[in-house]
């Protein structure tokens, strides 16, 4: 960056940004900015190869500041960074949502903050708060506890609990609600259409529920919603953060941004103006690395607030305003940290909740007429694309786990562009090698792909004996003759409906069937 009039500016901007970076050791560029006065860090699942090598990472983050912030965006569904590589031992928030047990939602909350707290992760960026009333919404989904406001409220609570029990600090996001859109943040601007009486109904409570649960951190969402700023996204709206956030729900913590890269902000402001907007608008650090996760990036957005608060664009107060909350929260989240002796040892609670989400109906109404499946079987795979916010190479599906139970079984996935340039390709990898076999066919999200439930229509006509396993957010339609919901798609979700089409695993009061 270079030199202003005023190195006093230069470590307010550097205080209020919140980086990733590339690589698995830091950076040199990294060490110099905290030195100069940085005051979080952001990690990625491309800084993530053990949970050692991310514990030295973190301690060698804060050789410059003990209290740095060292945050991560580990929801431990769909969205995992400290288990990309091998997919997450817990199921997500549907999943929890659906058991409906708030000391469970605890107690998976907690296990997740065992793990990040002896990585030195002192900030969550989760739970999701968003009600999902959307079941179109292409972001949300399966990160939701649900779409019922009051499920959304009570088990956002129980996380955050659990979660700052283990030292580390939860983050409630994406304020107003990002559950009733239609439109991936990550790609263009999304709209919530409600009333600012509906919102404050159905949306707000959760966050409302979070701040009662003692969170001290919320993430705004990149989203209009012209009830309360017909102009403005959240992220960089006064009358939101400020007038609805601070002033009516009396919120007096740290005010951290979605990634300020997305395509919802930049497209209209450019990546350094939607940077200045969002601290003028009343937060308080600057999320970035998502995507730019350079040096020069982090250089132009520094020196975009400087030159803001000299031409008069971004009020010097505000910048020392959202400096001081920084700290604050550094201060007190390197105390939470220091104040929990670490655990070590795993747990099964990840399996133990991914198996009571699972739900079973059969078509015949017969129980477990097609359960366990007989003999070797054969799985079908629809792999849906995966927004930016999941890892594309986190392990997911019930192929894996089910080799593993049942030696032998084979399996195909296939994706849309494949079926599509390949007219045959379901013939022959999906029907023919499974006569005269067991069929498993495994959907993600069916209902936000016509492609998909297309696809699944043309099997279930061939093989209507077929067994569909559901992963994600439901469609609410029986599908197959038996048809498994599991409310996630994680690895452990996969490995709980394995379980049941094998034969082992479940007992009836552990996987409710109707």
């Amino acid at each position: 960056m270079a030199p202003s009039s005023d190195p006093t500016l230069e470590r307010l901007a550097n205080s209020v940004l919140q980086p990733g970076f590339e690589g698995t050791t830091a950076p040199a560029w990294l060490r110099r900015r905290i030195a100069e006065g940085l005051g979080s860090v952001v990690l990625f699942a491309r800084n993530i190869e053990t949970p050692e090598q991310v514990a030295r990472l973190t301690s060698d983050l804060r050789a410059e500041n003990p209290d740095l912030i060292v945050a991560i965006d580990e929801e431990a569904g769909d969205v995992t960074r400290l288990e990309a590589w091998t997919g997450s031992s817990r199921p997500g928030n549907l999943a929890l949502g659906a058991v409906d047990d708030i000391d469970l939602t605890e107690r998976v909350a907690h296990d997740i903050g065992r793990d990040l707290h002896a990585a030195g992760v002192s900030l969550n960026f989760a739970p999701s708060a968003d009600v999902n009333s959307n079941p179109l919404n292409p972001v949300i989904g399966v990160r939701s506890f649900g779409s019922r406001t009051d499920v959304v409220s009570r088990h956002t609570a129980a996380w955050i609990r659990g979660l700052q029990q283990a030292g580390v600090a939860a983050c409630a996001k994406h304020f107003p609600g990002h559950g009733d859109t239609v439109v991936d943040s990550h790609y263009g601007l999304p709209q919530v259409k409600g009333s600012a009486e509906e919102i404050a109904l159905t949306a707000l409570p959760p966050f409302i529920a979070a701040m009662e649960a003692g969170v001290r951190a919320v993430m705004t969402a990149h989203l209009l919603a012209p009830a309360y700023d017909p102009d403005l996204p959240a992220t960089l709206s006064p009358r939101i953060l400020v007038e609805l956030l601070r002033g009516e729900l009396n919120f007096d913590g740290l005010l951290v941004t979605d990634g300020i890269e997305m395509g919802a902000v930049t497209d209209r402001y450019g990546i350094d103006g939607a940077t200045v907007k969002a601290v003028a608008g009343g937060v308080d650090a600057v999320c970035v690395g998502g995507e730019s996760a350079d040096e020069a990036t982090f250089d132009l957005l520094s020196t975009a607030l400087v030159k803001a608060v000299l031409d008069g664009t971004l009020p010097e107060a505000r910048l020392v305003e959202a400096s001081r909350r920084v700290r604050e929260f550094a201060a007190w989240s390197g105390e939470q940290s220091r104040a929990v002796a670490r655990a070590a040892g795993p747990t099964d609670i990840g399996l133990v909740a991914a198996r009571r989400a699972v739900r079973v109906h059969h078509r015949s109404g017969t129980a477990n007429a097609a359960l366990p499946v007989a003999g070797v079987p054969h799985v079908v795979e629809l792999s849906p694309t995966m927004n930016l916010a999941v890892d594309g190479h986190t392990p997911w599906g019930v192929a894996v786990p089910l080799r593993d139970l049942r030696p032998g079984t084979t399996s195909v996935r296939l994706t849309e562009p494949e079926l599509a340039h390949a007219g045959d390709l379901l013939d022959r990898e999906a029907l023919s090698p499974a006569t005269g076999r067991a069929l498993v066919v495994v959907v993600r999200d069916a209902a936000r792909h016509r492609w998909m439930t297309d696809t699944l229509n043309r099997i279930l006509r061939c093989r209507p004996d077929a067994l569909v396993v559901e992963m994600g957010v439901p469609a609410g339609d029986a599908l197959g003759a038996t048809h498994l919901i599991t409310h996630g798609a994680t690895r452990v979700s996969g490995i709980a409906a394995a379980e049941l089409l094998a034969g082992g695993g479940l007992t009836p009061s552990a996987a409710p069937r109707s």
